[in-house]
């Protein structure tokens, strides 16, 4: 007996019935993982490809940054004069002038004076110009000796260096010579 090819009329079966899910909240966010796992990694050949779209439009070509500067290198090195011993004299001169006519230190230095206290910085500031000031006196030779000392001893007397002693028995000779009337007033 041979066989019969089925055949499929609409009268056969019965009619599918369309069957309607709810989803929940964790069913859409299998889905979505699912879906964002299928598609890791870059896109196929994009180490071969460039990655941007560029418009050639004349002018518009960007330049490439790595490439260098344009300007120019001097192969010849030039010898640098260095300044005279006059030269840089007459230079602390100006840069004297200039910190002794600086507004902000002068107006600074006032407020120290009438008593206000400075901030960090500002001392700072101050103390830095103060002491590029001695140093620039010094090198020029405009230093005045010290107030402080020229009270302690006469101006006419010559300063007299101390003999240390260098054993106890001097030291004990130097204790008994000394001559007690002249510390009385």
């Amino acid at each position: 007996m041979s066989r019969k090819k089925k055949s499929r009329t609409p009268g056969m079966a019965p009619e599918p019935v369309a069957v309607t899910r709810n989803r929940s909240q964790a069913d859409v966010d299998g889905r979505e993982q699912k879906r964002l796992k299928k598609r890791k990694g870059l896109k196929a050949g994009s180490r071969h490809s460039d990655g941007t779209t560029s418009n050639h439009s004349g002018s518009g070509i960007k330049r490439d940054p790595r490439l260098g500067s344009k300007k120019k290198i001097p192969l010849i090195v030039a010898d640098v004069k260095k300044p005279s011993k006059q030269e840089r004299k007459v230079s602390a001169e100006k840069e004297l002038e200039l910190l002794e006519n600086d507004a902000q230190l002068n107006v600074l230095l006032d407020r120290i004076e009438s008593g206000e206290t400075l901030g960090a910085g500002l001392q700072k500031y101050v103390d830095e110009k103060l002491d590029r000031m001695e140093a620039l006196m010094n090198q020029l030779g405009l230093v005045l000796p010290d107030e402080d000392d020229d009270e302690d001893a006469p101006v006419d007397a010559p300063v007299a260096k101390k003999k240390v002693p260098a054993s106890d028995d001097e030291l004990l000779s130097q204790f008994e010579g000394i001559n007690m009337d002249q510390f009385k007033d």
